[in-house]
C-alpha cells in the first residue's frame, strides 16, 4: 500500500499526495499520514525474520552526526526564511545517500561512505521543496517545489538521478508534469505498489494518471462531480459527491481506468462522513458516531462494528500482504483484520508526537515490525533530558523487541565530531527512516540535525 499524494495545499505536507498553494508557504508543518505511510512502508520484499529482529537492532549506535544547515545559507541569494535552521521533517536514504528536507524547504544530501554533505538538493534561489519521494524504478529522487516567482502558488516536480546527487550536481535532472496546473486543490500522488502517478489540475477537474517508471500518461478521468480518489493495489475508487441518503463509488482498474463496477452505498442523512476507504475489495465506511461498516464489494457482505468497539482514527495503514490494517489514535497503535476485530494492541509503543506524524514511524517491508520514536517507560524518566526512545515492535503479536533510548545507544566509535550526546540525538526526534539494505536508522530532530544509528 504505498501511495503519497502532495497537494496544493496552504501548508508544507510531507506526505506524498502534496496539495499547492497560492500563499507563501506556512512554516508549520503538515503529514499526510495515511499517504505517507502508503508510499514508504509496504511491498512484498521480505527482508529478515521475527526471529532475529531483536539481534539486528539489540546493539544499535549512534555512530554518525550531519547538519542540514549552513549558517551561510544554501544559496548566496537564497530567500531570508531558507536560511534558517528549522526541524527535519522527512528523510529519504537510497543506496548510499541520505537526503534531509528541512521545514524551511531547504533538502541537503549527505554521502553515508564519505561521511559528509554532498549538496543541497534545491537548484533556484527561491524554490521551496515540500516533499521527496524516491522512485526505485530509475533510481531517481523526485522534488516537489514551491516558487516565490509564481507566489508559491503550483507544485513542480523534478526528478534527479541518484548518481547525480552523489556526483554534487542536483540541477542535471529533468521536470516532470509540465502541462499539469497543479494550483490549490490541485495535487501530486505517487503510487509505489501499482507504479503510478496520479495528478489533479483543479482548474480544469481532470485526474491524469502517469507511468512512474518512465512518466508518459496513460490516461484522463475528467468529471467535476468526482470528490475524491483513493489507490489500492490494481484498482482505484472514485467517490463522488454526496447525494441525500447515499454516496455513488466507481471502482476502475489502476491500469487502463476501466470501469469495473458502479455501486451506491447507504448513508445516514445528516451525519458526516468521517472516512471512506478502499483496501482491495474490502470498502471501509465510517459516519460520524455511527458504526464502522466493512462492505465486500463483490459479494455485497456487509458487516458492521460497534462504535464503542472501533472510534474514528486519526490516521490508517494498510498492510495488503498480512490483510490487516493498523489505527492510530492519541499515540496509540492498534492491528484489525477486515472482519473488524482486534488483533493486536501494543504493550510498549506509545507514540511521541500526539499528533500521529508519521515522519517518525516506519514499517518493515515485510510488514512484521514497526519502528516509531516513543514516549519512554516511566521507568526510563530517570534519563537526562527529555529523550524519548526508539521502539521496535512486532505488528502481529503487539510485543516490544527492541529498544533504543539513552542507555543503550550511546557511542561506541570516536563522537569528538559529534556535538549531540545520545540523550540530546533522541530528544525532540522530528523524522525518522529506517534502511533496510544497510539495517541503519536515520533520526532528524527539531535542530535540523540528522543522526545515525548501525548495529556495532
Amino acid at each position: 500500500m504505498e501511495g503519497s499524494r502532495i497537494s496544493a495545499s496552504p501548508r508544507p505536507c510531507s506526505g506524498r499526495r502534496v496539495w499547492a498553494n497560492k500563499k507563501r508557504p506556512r512554516l508549520d508543518g503538515y503529514v499526510n499520514t495515511f499517504s505517507k505511510l502508503l508510499r514508504r512502508e509496504i511491498s512484498s520484499k521480505p527482508c529478515f525474520s521475527i526471529s532475529n529482529a531483536y539481534e539486528k537492532f539489540r546493539n544499535m549506535r549512534l555512530v554518525e552526526e550531519y547538519d542540514s544547515h549552513d549558517p551561510k545559507g544554501h544559496c548566496p541569494v537564497a530567500l531570508p526564511f531558507l536560511m534558517k535552521r528549522k526541524k527535519v521533517i522527512e528523510i529519504v536514504a537510497a543506496c548510499d545517500i541520505v537526503c534531509a528536507l528541512a521545514h524551511s524547504g531547504v533538502c541537503a544530501a549527505f554521502d553515508r561512505e564519505r561521511s559528509k554533505r554532498i549538496c543541497f538538493v534545491n537548484v533556484s534561489p527561491d524554490e521551496v521543496i515540500r516533499s521527496l519521494f524516491y522512485n526505485k524504478n530509475n533510481d531517481s529522487l523526485i522534488t516537489v517545489s514551491v516558487y516565490a516567482s509564481d507566489n508559491f502558488s503550483s507544485l513542480k516536480c523534478r526528478s534527479t538521478k541518484i548518481e547525480y546527487i552523489r556526483r554534487g550536481k542536483p540541477d542535471a535532472g529533468f521536470a516532470l508534469f509540465e502541462s499539469e496546473s497543479l494550483k490549490w486543490p490541485g495535487f501530486v500522488e505517487f503510487d509505489d505498489v501499482n507504479g503510478k502517478v496520479l495528478t489533479y489540475s483543479a482548474q480544469d477537474s481532470i485526474y491524469k494518471v502517469f507511468d512512474l517508471k518512465n512518466y508518459t500518461m496513460l490516461y484522463s478521468i475528467s468529471d467535476k462531480h468526482v470528490h475524491e480518489i483513493k489507490i489500492s493495489p490494481g484498482i482505484m475508487l472514485l467517490i463522488f459527491n454526496r447525494a441525500s441518503g447515499h454516496i455513488p463509488l466507481k471502482i476502475l482498474s489502476i491500469e487502463d481506468g476501466k470501469v469495473l463496477k458502479t455501486f451506491k452505498h447507504l448513508l445516514h442523512r445528516n451525519k458526516k462522513v468521517d472516512f471512506i476507504e478502499q483496501f482491495n475489495e474490502k470498502l471501509l465506511v465510517k459516519q460520524e458516531n455511527e458504526n464502522l461498516q466493512i462492505l465486500d464489494v463483490r459479494s455485497s457482505e456487509l458487516m458492521e462494528v460497534s462504535s464503542t468497539e472501533f472510534m474514528t482514527p486519526s490516521a490508517f495503514i494498510f498492510l495488503y500482504e498480512n490483510q490487516l490494517f493498523l489505527t492510530f489514535k492519541n499515540r496509540t497503535v492498534a492491528v484489525w483484520n477486515f472482519r473488524g476485530e482486534l488483533v493486536t494492541s501494543f504493550e510498549d509503543h506509545l507514540l511521541w508526537h500526539p499528533d500521529c506524524n508519521t515522519n517518525n514511524i516506519c514499517i518493515t517491508s515485510d510488514q512484521e515490525l514497526i519502528i516509531s520514536y516513543c514516549k519512554a517507560e516511566s521507568d526510563d524518566q530517570w534519563m537526562e533530558g527529555n529523550a524519548g526512545s526508539i521502539n521496535i515492535s512486532n505488528i502481529l503479536t503487539g510485543k516490544c523487541l527492541a529498544k533504543i533510548n539513552a542507555s543503550n545507544g550511546s557511542p561506541k566509535v570516536d563522537s569528538s565530531k559529534m556535538r549531540s550526546t545520545v540523550s540530546e540525538a533522541l530528544e525532540d526526534i522530528t523524522a525518522l527512516f529506517y534502511d533496510e539494505e544497510r539495517n541503519e536508522i536515520y533520526t532528524g530532530n527539531r535542530q535540523g540535525l540528522i543522526h545515525t544509528l548501525l548495529q556495532m
